[in-house]
């Protein structure tokens, strides 16, 4: 069990509505990301699952800059994803997951175990290029995604950038870690 696991995971009522008016603005700054998305109906469905709070404000703490890029119709649910410019500044230096952290220990952690304490998920390699769509995303850094089982089970893992107008997605021995490489996560409420 980790150190993390007993940290209260609620916020204050005045952390709600900092949290609220952070990502209402940046709603509200990059509509390219939600065209036909309302904040209000965002809004409320926060307020319903105020769960789901505590990990946008994870996001948040950690230099992700979480926005909504997605609605899915069928299920009603918001997806939140890093929009940070760069890989959150908060969530580098990290190999990829615990079996990487066991055989070279990364001054950041590991991604899959960071992500799961924070309540979201990483993207998987379709999301990435998604976010691509939305605008220019890890043009100095890179970010770990979620590397298929076949990968990860002969000691790899992927990870993808942009550059050259291009997004590329590479491959590493999943124990490494560099200072510029992190990871984006999504939330889904």
């Amino acid at each position: 069990m980790s150190e993390n696991s007993s940290i209260k995971k609620d916020l204050s009522p005045e952390q709600h509505a900092e949290l609220f008016r952070v990502l209402k603005a940046r709603f509200d700054k990059n509509m390219s990301r939600h065209r036909g998305l309302e904040w209000a109906k965002i809004q409320e469905k926060l307020t319903d699952n105020t769960e789901k709070l505590w990990a946008l404000n994870e996001m948040e703490r950690t230099g992700g800059e979480p926005d909504v890029v997605d609605h899915d119709n069928e299920t009603d649910k918001y997806s939140f994803y890093d929009c940070s410019a760069e890989s959150p500044y908060g969530r580098r230096k990290m190999c990829y997951d615990h079996e990487a952290a066991k055989k070279r220990e990364a001054p950041g952690g590991n991604a899959v175990d960071a992500a799961n304490e924070m309540g979201i998920e990483l993207l998987t390699e379709e999301q990435y290029r998604g976010l691509q769509k939305l605008g220019n995303f890890d043009m100095k850094t890179e970010s770990w995604i979620k590397t298929p089982s076949d990968i990860r089970k002969l000691g790899g893992a992927i990870f993808a950038d942009r550059r050259y107008g291009h997004v590329f997605v590479f491959h590493n021995s999943a124990h490494s870690w560099y200072s510029s490489r992190g990871f984006r996560g999504l939330l889904k409420v």
